[in-house]
């Protein structure tokens, strides 16, 4: 039976040059010091108190030196395997240009942080094996292949797209330079007497009532005389003879009316345990196990009389994706707990979010990830690490690459939940429209991965699973690729330069992204920041701001909207609103065009530090206004009031899997509650699908625009609410309403009942404890009508702080009214 020795103990670290004047005098005296391994320098040097909190004020600027410094960590390997044994040292992540020694002979050079290594290392073990792994600056490489090789585009400075290391620990526009090094992932040694399962490579399909998983295997050596491979999936057995010799294998196991995997909402999450077993009679030399899922894939790019489509087909259903995009949840990866994953993925599935597309400036996503994911139902779109700038296709590279994706390709083909491979971020659209093409000229920028080597990769190791050139991309290099009629479309000229109200100028056949800007929770940037008082331009504010102009393009994008307040918790509510509003409002748009559109991917779920950003839930894993304005725009169910040539028009999306069938009444109130219009109809909306219904003038010409609403409601419960202009230039009265706080099961239970108008009613319990959350937000109230919000996490002398004008926000506290005119 082959052995497997977790190398996560005794590890120390130190630096390659003791007298490195870069690093401060006062880390280099206190070195070596304990390391982790997974880990990463900054942790250990965290850990050790040698260095400030990167995330905390500019600490990241100070800490520079880190990733330009080169470091060592060393651990001793205190028994040498068995006699007859083969000895093999894996590490299934380096970061990133490492060399490792045994004894002080190299075994193994690494250049890629998103490959896995093995080497044997048999004859080199003899008890009490000094281990090394030497890190050299990834910022000294990068640099260097720059200057080889030649300037390419790249939307940032830093050299990323010349070495195979996760872009954004560089820098983005949301996140720090915080350029890591370490054994990130785990570090194995494995030894054992007989042959080893090097790969397996599960292909799950299904044709009608029969499931079949074929099992390709391949060994680390030839065998030697004859053995069995036992494979079995769902209870369903089939034995392999491998003759002597042999380096694979395949066998194939079926089973009779499987249970499908499906995307939570639409069915079951079925899993089955598989597992194969070399066998040498009795003798058990390796084995495997992992959980699969029988599903239907197909997308669906087909041309039609508007371009061509771009949608999933799962289980012959063309499901409707809800989706959001995923980023690295911290700059430091091993502290991305599988607890901590789950927190999150369930927080996505609480949003109605059923697709995350894990981007390609990140990272391959981890084992726990995906297995989290085909637990919960979420669909997964993992692209290839490529973002934002022109890659070269130098051989040294171009190895690198392919190596690379034939590692995670097969890596991940288990799992039911990833749907699709996709090639790069933003490279194509930087090709068109970037002004890439006269510095590159006839020269290579990294077209041969996307449209040759990558989709051969997927094509000979995952076949099943479709894959795509670029996001965004319209399925040719003869066709612009974020064109409306075709594949797939980014929208960032909306925030960049222009108010989100223009989500509407777009009808896309599916977006993969969009966003607008927020800041983040007030408990996370109290914990972030010193700035004392805080203001939008203190220097913690300003450090933790990371877009160009990304405090102008707020306040401009808010401008149309709200006056920009100068108080500051003013401006954190408004700026948190505009968010929620700006990315509600596209993502109804986008949603009522079905069946033109068929997907929306929001810019994004999560953040991996505290920092103003597109993110519904911050660096902290606290929800913004913005994940409750995803929950409700999400809902299975949606009714939403849309403008047109020819009027108003209401609108019913439905993502399930059965007819929507509901009366609905439509009404015209003034701001005081009085009914003065109404309008009632029915709609049937089939699955995945939508109806439209066209509200009478009469109902939707105001008396007095500027003091009147419609409200559309279905007899199901779904709400939808149409104003007749911006906030700033209605009568919005002064928020008025009546308080009751209870306790409820653990949890603290505010009553608010409307006296006058509430707009976007929302409670901040972190102000209170940064611990507490509340269940609701952005609930907008007629005079009269009530809602209860249930925080938990609230200790109970924090209780009646509820109640705080910090605390308890509506969009009417952000407009001022005098004499009837709305004033700011």
């Amino acid at each position: 039976m082959i052995t497997r020795i977790p190398l996560d103990d005794g590890w120390t670290l130190s630096l390659v040059d003791a007298s490195d004047p870069r690093v401060p005098s006062h880390v280099r005296a206190a070195l070596p010091i304990a390391a982790s391994v997974p880990g990463t320098v900054h942790t250990d040097l965290l850990a050790a108190g040698l260095i400030p909190d990167p995330y905390r004020d500019s600490n990241e600027l100070t800490l520079d030196w880190i990733g330009h410094a080169e470091w060592i960590y060393r651990t001793t390997l205190h028994e040498a395997p068995p006699a007859g044994d083969r000895a093999v040292l894996a590490f299934d992540g380096l970061d990133t240009i490492a060399s490792v020694t045994v004894n002080g002979e190299e075994v193994l050079s690494s250049r890629n942080m998103h490959r896995r290594y093995e080497v044997e290392v048999t004859e080199r073990l003899r008890g009490a094996d000094v281990l090394e792994v030497r890190f050299h600056s990834a910022w000294a490489f990068g640099e260097a292949e720059r200057t080889r090789i030649g300037a390419l585009p790249n939307a940032y400075p830093a050299p990323f797209n010349y070495l195979r290391k996760t872009a954004c620990n560089f820098g983005w526009d949301w996140g720090p330079s915080l350029v890591t090094a370490g054994i990130w992932r785990e570090a194995t040694l494995l030894h054992g007497s007989g042959p080893r399962l090097a790969r397996v490579s599960p292909h799950a399909t299904v044709d009608g009532p029969r499931g079949t998983v074929t099992f390709q295997l391949q060994f680390d050596e030839p065998t030697v005389g004859p053995i069995e491979a036992v494979l079995s999936i769902g209870g369903q057995t089939q034995v392999v003879q491998v003759p002597s010799g042999a380096t694979t294998a395949a066998g194939e196991v079926v089973v009779d009316d499987p249970e499908l995997w499906w995307p939570h909402g639409l069915g079951a999450q079925k899993l089955y345990a598989a597992a194969v077993r070399l066998r040498d009679g009795d003798r058990v030399l390796d084995e495997w196990t992992e959980q699969i899922g029988f599903r239907g894939l197909r997308l669906d790019t087909s041309s039609d009389d508007i371009g061509s489509a771009f949608a999933f087909v799962i289980n012959g259903a063309t499901v409707p994706v809800r989706g959001a995009n995923w980023i690295p949840d911290d700059c430091f990866l091993p502290r991305v707990t599988e607890a901590r994953l789950r927190e999150r993925l369930t927080q996505a599935v609480d949003a109605n979010i059923n697709l995350l597309r894990v981007w390609g400036g990140g990272v391959y996503e981890s084992d726990n990830f995906y297995r989290l994911c085909d637990e919960l139902g979420i669909m997964v779109w993992q692209d290839f690490l490529f973002a934002c700038a022109a890659y070269p296709e130098d051989q040294a590279l171009a190895v690198e690459v392919e190596a690379e994706a034939r590692d995670n390709v097969q890596r991940l083909l288990p799992h039911p939940s990833l749907v699709l491979w996709n090639g790069n971020n933003e490279n194509i659209w930087g090709w068109f429209d970037w002004d890439w093409q006269p510095q590159i000229g006839d020269g290579t920028w990294g077209l041969g991965y996307y449209l040759e080597t990558l989709p051969a990769v997927v094509a000979a190791l995952d076949p099943d699973r479709p894959y795509w050139a670029g996001s965004p991309y319209s399925g040719s290099m003869e066709v612009h690729p974020n064109a409306d009629e075709h594949g797939l479309k980014h929208v960032w000229d909306v925030w960049n330069d222009i108010d989100y109200t223009h989500y509407r100028d777009y009808a896309p056949r599916f977006v993969s992204e969009f966003g607008w800007q927020g800041p983040p929770a007030y408990s996370t940037i109290k914990a972030s920041l010193r700035d004392d008082p805080l203001t939008p331009v203190g220097p913690g504010m300003l450090h933790h701001q990371k877009a160009n102009d990304g405090n102008g393009k707020l306040e401009r994008g808010l401008a149309p909207h709200f006056a920009v307040p100068e108080d500051f918790d003013d401006w954190h509510f408004a700026m948190q609103l505009n968010q929620a509003r700006a990315v509600r409002l596209g993502v109804e748009h986008y949603r009522s065009l079905r069946p033109r559109c068929f997907g929306t991917i929001v810019w994004q779920l999560n953040d991996c530090w505290p920092v103003t950003s597109w993110a519904a839930i911050d660096g902290a894993g606290r929800k913004k206004p913005l994940w409750y304005a995803l929950k409700e725009a999400y809902a299975t169910r949606l009714l939403t009031i849309q403008p047109g040539d020819d009027g108003l028009t209401l609108i019913a999306v439905n993502d399930g899997a059965d007819t929507w069938r509901s009366p609905v009444t439509a009404r015209r109130f003034s701001f005081d509650g009085t009914e003065v219009g109404r309008f009632e109809a029915r709609l049937v909306a089939d699955r995945f699908g939508s109806a439209r219904l066209s509200l009478p003038a009469w109902l939707t010409n105001p008396g007095d625009a500027r003091a009147e609403l419609i409200v559309a409601e279905s007899a199901t419960g779904e709400r939808a609410f149409w104003f007749f202009g911006e906030d700033r230039d209605l009568a919005v009265p002064p928020a008025q309403f009546d308080v009751e706080v209870t306790s409820e099961a653990g949890a603290a239970v505010l009553t608010l009942t409307a006296r006058s108008l509430l707009r976007d009613v929302v409670l901040f319990p972190d102000r209170l404890e940064p611990a507490a959350e509340s269940d609701s937000a952005l609930i907008t109230l007629l005079p009269g009508e009530t809602h209860s919000f249930r925080v938990t996490g609230l200790p109970s002398g924090a209780v009646a702080g509820l109640a705080d004008r910090v605390v308890l926000r509506a969009a009417n506290d952000l407009v001022r009214v005098t004499d009837g005119v709305a004033g700011r």
